[in-house]
């Protein structure tokens, strides 16, 4: 049938076989391909135009130093007109400033209503009745503690002076001469301190305030000039005995429960430690609470440096004398050029959304490698030839080659519509990146794909986890790598998931293309992964050891649980002391198992195993398969007991025999084709074929092995001529030696006219696709070959041509055949064996079969109702031991046995009949095979039972 295959196909031969085969197949899914793609590709046009919608408006006059709307003619519409003397207050961050303001130094003062009073759970009596807030005379508290309190409070009655001291300058400069502080929220810059535009006045501590205290300043700023108000406010300065109670009074009193807010804020706090005469040593505590826009930065930092100040001028007078200090004038913002608020929408909504892009390839790959396991796909790779080494490599290169041309159409396209996100980072570190993981996700999916055997199950918890891990990086693990206090070793523990790994390395190029974007500079380079910020080296170390454990791990659990047959977890130590081709003499494999139910065996059965028993003495070449008492077990589950699938078959079969397996459904025939085709292990016992262990030697025997599962195991998108090609290339196949087969293989199964070759077989019909399963198992000229009920579904043209195939196909090789059919099993067999509930009842040619078994006459007559009993005595004097096997409406069936009736004395008791009644119809049978099945089955199923 097919053409002659050359020996077991080499690594590279299989490889290529298999990477054909992906190839058509990824050309056949087009459509899925395209959804794909288009995903990343929509999601950067979707930001693309999120970022011109915000440029627009980021582009209007209010954001440009200077700018303005103004209708300049008349017609009711305004102009952008930019000038200085339009410049506003709001525009003066994108102003140029070549020499920026001088402000005065303050301290973080708090709002009149969130100063320390006395509370319930403060207990110290010298803090203000909680009645000043009513009023908004509560002063502001600062608190001293140090080992020597005299000297304490001697420090802490030098920070404020007792009055008002301005010169006669109304000046923003003589403000550096007092103690001044706000209660607005300061910024990253000084350029503009709200201290000085908010509305909210600047106060002036002091020891005490005295009547008309309040007075006013001059303050320019930009091309405006205001006066600000300078309040004076009490600085009420409070000894504690300890630094432990500074902590648990500021602890204590900052909030008290959750629904109201009771908020006794401090100025600052000194501990003053040690110091004396010769040493100087000060811990303060701040209010560091305020935070920016950006969450990450306390603000507060920027007001702590004249609390310092304070503490130091203090400390000096008390060596010096009260006219010594050090003058704190002012502090300045560097100088800067005009600037434009531009915003990366790519990088600000980057890493949550590229997160999602990248890691969808995940389900795609998962879904892949476990719709080839669901549909035993990849076994019947395997069956037909494939090993693993050639599977392993070609699969991950497939997956690999469509990740990285994903990927590449994903940055291409990003860098083209000109997302800064790609443009901006250099695209070496992008590559590598973007390499490592992929890979990594690859080997996950080979990993995870070893949990699942559904399709619908993986792809709903792979894409689980895609969104679970951008909403996770998204609104937690940001927070934690933001978060400057949170350890930086449990930031690389998190980033050991390599959902976060990726999230943080996309987390690094949106934070340098956003810098670089908003302050005119590159984005990442080579070069800032030195940085001690810059976590990417940390992620690169991460996903590279991952890589190669987790492909490692994936490859030892495949090795495990490849082929349906869970091997032991130290199956390496076996192979490496093990010797190829096993032995037919091999003494620890013969005479496997007890002969439990040797006695009970029917003579052709017992005749058979010791022929098995002699040609395993003999190591007989001339038999392809040699099976010794094998076995298979299943235990029992839910209470129930253990279920004997096979018990103890020997059987032998020479090269050009088919043998047929006959039995009822659940009587093992199933079971004993998936032990020697190597989907199941057997209990105990084995079986040699062409001299080889199915227990040890199945990765050999599948180079010589075709199968017809009873199932069709098919890829859906590929044509009938595909697979062929496919399977005869792992036969070893090529060129026109593979053309020629193919072709012949299609036509001899009726597949090749009419366009049906080339058509999907997911469009096959249930018959079309039984044809196509034959074609492969005998494609490649297999030495043994199984076919479980490959007849099934087939029309009877259809059958009767797949009968001749067969025939023709078992010359030179071994054919195990299982089929319902009796008509079947006659034509293809040379031999049958009836399986009942595990065992071999008999065996032997269907002539043999009928003749041992089925030793009586079938007579059959019809006649009108009145003459049944006259058609009854006729049959008892032919035969006394008649038996009586069918009776309706004037038609009765008897089996007379061969030994008390000859034929001539049938005919001539029928012709005496006719003469004296009617006889419609009548007729003389012998015993057929199905009539020698259920004779069979019947009785060892009533032994079963009875026994």
């Amino acid at each position: 049938m097919a053409e002659t295959s050359h020996g077991p196909a080499s690594f590279w031969t299989q490889a290529d076989a298999l990477l054909r085969k992906n190839l058509t197949f990824q050309k056949r899914n087009v459509r899925t391909n395209i959804r794909l793609i288009s995903f990343p590709f929509i999601l950067c046009l979707l930001l693309v135009l999120i970022q011109n919608l915000v440029n627009h408006e980021l582009d209007k006059p209010e954001n440009k130093c200077g700018c303005a709307c103004i209708d300049t003619n008349g017609d009711g519409r305004c102009e952008e007109v930019c000038s200085l003397e339009h410049s506003s207050l709001d525009q003066g961050a994108w102003c140029p400033i070549p020499n920026p303001p001088q402000w005065p130094p303050l301290l973080q003062v708090p709002a009149p209503e969130y100063r320390a009073v006395a509370s319930n759970v403060i207990p110290f009596s010298d803090l203000p009745n909680e009645s000043c807030r009513r009023t908004g005379s509560c002063p502001v508290t600062l608190l001293f503690t140090g080992n020597n309190q005299s000297l304490g409070q001697t420090l802490a009655g030098s920070m404020f002076t007792s009055s008002a001291s301005l010169n006669s300058s109304r000046s923003l400069d003589s403000l550096a001469n007092i103690v001044g502080g706000s209660e607005s929220m300061p910024q990253f810059t000084n350029f503009l301190d709200p201290a000085f535009y908010s509305g909210l006045p600047i106060y002036n501590l002091q020891r005490q305030c005295t009547p008309n205290s309040t007075f006013y300043a001059d303050v320019q700023i930009t091309s405006f000039g205001k006066e600000q108000e300078i309040k004076c406010v009490q600085g009420l300065q409070l000894w504690r005995n300890t630094s432990s109670e500074i902590n648990d009074e500021l602890y204590k009193g900052y909030r008290k429960g959750n629904s109201e807010r009771k908020i006794n804020e401090i100025v600052a706090a000194y501990d003053f430690l040690n110091s004396n005469e010769n040493n100087f040593n000060v811990t303060i505590w701040y209010n560091s609470t305020y935070k920016n826009d950006s969450g990450n930065v306390p603000i507060g930092l920027l007001r702590v440096p004249r609390s310092v100040n304070l503490a130091s001028n203090a400390y000096l007078q008390f060596l010096r004398g009260p006219g010594t200090k050090i003058q704190f004038d002012f502090v300045k913002e560097m100088p800067k050029h005009e600037s434009r608020l531009r915003l990366d929408f790519s990088s600000l909504l980057g890493t949550l959304f590229f997160t999602w892009v990248i890691i969808q390839l995940f389900p795609v790959v998962l879904t892949a490698l476990v719709y080839e396991k669901q549909q035993k796909l990849r076994i019947m790779m395997k069956m037909h030839g494939l090993g693993d080494g050639p599977y392993w490599m070609i699969s991950y290169a497939y997956f690999l080659a469509v990740s990285i041309v994903y990927m590449l159409c994903f940055v291409v396209f990003g860098s083209a519509v000109g997302l800064k996100f790609f443009t901006l980072n250099d695209y070496g570190i992008q590559f590598v990146f973007y390499f490592i993981f992929i890979n990594l996700q690859i080997a996950l999916a080979f990993l995870a794909a070893a949990m699942f055997s559904n399709v619908k199950t993986a792809s709903v918890i792979g894409y689980i986890c895609v969104f679970a891990t951008g909403l996770l990086g998204g609104f937690l693990f940001q927070f934690f790598v933001e978060d400057a206090s949170f350890p930086r070793g449990w930031v690389i523990v998190m980033e050991l998931y390599p959902g976060f790994a990726l999230y943080r390395g996309l987390y690094e190029f949106a934070q340098y293309a956003f810098n670089g974007n908003y302050l005119g500079t590159d984005g990442m380079r080579w070069g800032d992964l030195s940085d001690s910020k810059n976590g990417l080296t940390e992620v690169f170390i991460i996903m590279i050891i991952e890589w190669f454990l987790v492909l490692f791990v994936a490859y030892y659990v495949d090795q495990i649980m490849s082929s349906g047959r869970r091997k032991s977890p130290l199956f390496f130590l076996k192979s490496l002391g093990k010797k190829k081709g096993s032995s037919l003499k091999s003494p620890s494999l013969q005479k496997q198992g007890s002969k439990v139910f040797v006695d009970m065996e029917r003579p052709d059965v017992l005749q058979e195993r010791e022929r098995v028993e002699q040609l395993l003495l003999e190591s007989d070449s001339s038999q392809s398969i040699i099976c010794d008492n094998l076995k298979k077990v299943y235990p029992g589950r839910d209470g129930n007991p253990e279920k004997f699938a096979v018990r103890g078959l020997s059987l032998a079969l020479p090269r050009g025999e088919c043998f047929g397996m006959l039995g009822p459904n659940g009587a093992g025939k199933t079971s004993f084709i998936n032990m020697m085709i190597g989907l199941t292990k057997p209990t105990s016992g084995t079986a040699f074929v062409e001299g080889m262990d199915i227990q040890t030697d199945m990765d050999e025997i599948y180079t010589s092995m075709g199968v017809c599962p009873q199932h069709d195991l098919l890829w859906e998108t590929l044509t009938g001529r595909e697979h062929l090609l496919f399977y005869g290339r792992l036969k070893s196949l090529k060129g026109s030696s593979l053309k020629r087969a193919v072709e012949d293989s299609l036509k001899s199964v009726n597949l090749f006219h009419g366009g049906v070759a080339d058509k999907k077989a997911g469009k096959y019909s249930g018959g079309m696709k039984r044809r196509l399963s034959v074609a492969i198992s005998l494609i490649g000229d297999p030495k043994v070959v199984y076919m479980d009920e490959p007849s099934t579904g087939l029309d009877p043209a259809s059958r009767n041509n797949l009968w001749n195939v067969v025939k023709r196909a078992k010359q030179e090789r071994a054919i195990i055949l299982t089929t319902h059919s009796m008509e079947e099993a006659e034509v293809l067999c040379d031999r049958l064996g009836i399986f009942v509930d595990g065992s071999l009842q008999c065996i032997g040619n269907p002539k043999e079969l009928k003749g041992r078994y089925g030793g009586s006459y079938v007579f059959t007559m019809t006649t009108s109702s009145n003459h049944e009993q006259e058609v009854e005595s006729l049959v008892r004097k032919l035969s006394p031991n008649a038996n009586k096997i069918y009776h309706l409406s004037g038609t009765q069936k008897f089996e007379l046995p061969k030994h008390e009736v000859r034929i001539a004395d049938v005919f001539q008791a029928v012709q005496i009949a006719k003469s004296k009644f009617t006889v419609f119809a009548w007729g003389l049978a012998d015993t057929t095979l199905e009539d020698v099945f259920i004779k069979v089955a019947r009785g060892a199923q009533a032994f079963n039972v009875f026994s």
